[in-house]
């Protein structure tokens, strides 16, 4: 049998636009990861994760470059002081993969894991990553919880489970129940929608106070 794949190969082909993306970085940044980003789960193993968090897909100058979720770009700074907060997360964020920052009891991945041009996946790119999703969303044996940010992210994650994305709509603060899975639905933590005030550090501070109640 097959051994599952969480997470694609280093020179994953799967998707030639994105190949060429990152090739071409690779030539730009030679020093970057430039690569597929694989899930960060903790050190102490898959059995303590109860929450999930889906974003949409690694930032160029962030996860593109540091080879970590969220890390390096102003989504990570408010993903990571929110997860510190709750207790999601311990030690010191500093904005690169070698800094001190340890999860507690969560992991983190995107929908599409390799980083696309002007930060947007194309529709067969989402379809071709949601297998690592669907694999990823069975990894974790004892998982209770799931957050998806932004409607991409929420979509392709609903779809992984098996369900139409009518049945479990996109709005922040939505949830759904799917799979004895608790699916809870948020803006995504980018500049643009903290700027606009589309979402606020209270509105996302809610996101995760729910998920405390959820895994507790």
């Amino acid at each position: 049998m097959d051994e599952v794949a969480f997470d694609p190969h280093r020179d994953c082909g799967l998707c030639p636009r994105l190949k060429s993306f990152i090739d071409e970085n690779r030539s730009l940044y030679p020093v970057w990861h430039n690569a597929p980003v694989d899930t960060w789960a903790p050190a102490n193993g898959d059995g303590v994760v109860t929450c999930l968090i889906v974003g949409l897909a690694p930032g160029l100058r962030g996860a593109n470059r540091t080879g970590r979720p969220f890390t390096g770009d102003w989504a990570g700074d408010l993903l990571y002081e929110t997860l510190l907060k709750f207790g999601f997360a311990t030690g010191e964020y500093e904005g690169h993969a070698g800094d001190t920052l340890t999860l507690q009891n969560t992991a983190i991945t995107n929908a599409v894991r390799c980083v696309p041009p002007q930060n947007k996946p194309i529709g067969s790119e989402i379809n071709q990553c949601r297998t690592f999703l669907g694999n990823t969303l069975s990894r974790f044996n004892n998982l209770k919880c799931v957050v998806t940010l932004g409607k991409i992210s929420h979509d392709s994650t609903i779809r992984a489970l098996g369900e139409k994305p009518s049945q479990a709509p996109f709005g922040h603060g939505n949830r759904a129940e799917i799979n004895r899975l608790t699916v809870i639905s948020s803006y995504h933590c980018s500049r643009y929608n903290t700027n606009t005030g589309r979402l606020t550090e209270t509105m996302f501070a809610d996101i995760f106070r729910t998920v405390q109640t959820i895994v507790s």
